[in-house]
């Protein structure tokens, strides 16, 4: 086991992102933050209070559990409404660890139920190559060239108690 990323680098990361999204959408007016259940959610919470911090604006900002719409996992799950409008608005999807796309593909599904967007961006905290659908992340923490075989395992202290990024 390698630590890729600290409690320090993973905050540096978040912060930087976070400033990348303002940058990018011009302010935060029609931005809403929505985080891929379990850590994906964690990192969005935080990149909202973040946003509150240096914008003064409070984010509308929700978790979204993809299963539903997941192609490669059976699910008896009913899709759901969220709990903020998409309609017309910039959706940031936030998630820990970007790999082959399926999850964020089931995550714009989900999106795409609820409402027509302005526009869908990305942003995860490592993106680790190896994409099997033409999916890819406006804004990333770490880029982590792995082997196929390696895991990253992201640990968040409200989830984990840690903080950290592991290369397995």
């Amino acid at each position: 086991m390698k630590t890729i990323m600290d409690e320090s680098a993973i905050n540096r990361s978040l912060i930087r992102m976070t400033h990348e999204i303002i940058e990018r959408n011009k302010g935060l007016e029609k931005v809403v933050l929505l985080g891929i259940e379990t850590r994906g959610a964690t990192l969005a919470f935080r990149m909202a209070r973040l946003m509150q911090q240096f914008e003064h604006i409070n984010v509308p900002v929700a978790s979204l559990d993809v299963s539903y719409w997941r192609d490669d996992l059976k699910s008896k799950d009913q899709a759901f409404k969220l709990p903020i409008s998409v309609q017309d608005r910039i959706v940031v999807i936030v998630d820990d660890v970007l790999f082959k796309g399926r999850t964020v593909r089931a995550a714009m599904d989900g999106i795409v139920y609820n409402g027509r967007p302005q526009q869908i961006q990305l942003a995860v905290l490592v993106d680790r190559g190896h994409r099997e659908l033409p999916i890819r992340a406006d804004i990333v923490g770490k880029n982590i060239p792995t082997s196929i075989d390696e895991s990253v395992k992201v640990k968040l202290n409200e989830v984990d108690g840690e903080e950290c990024v592991t290369l397995l």
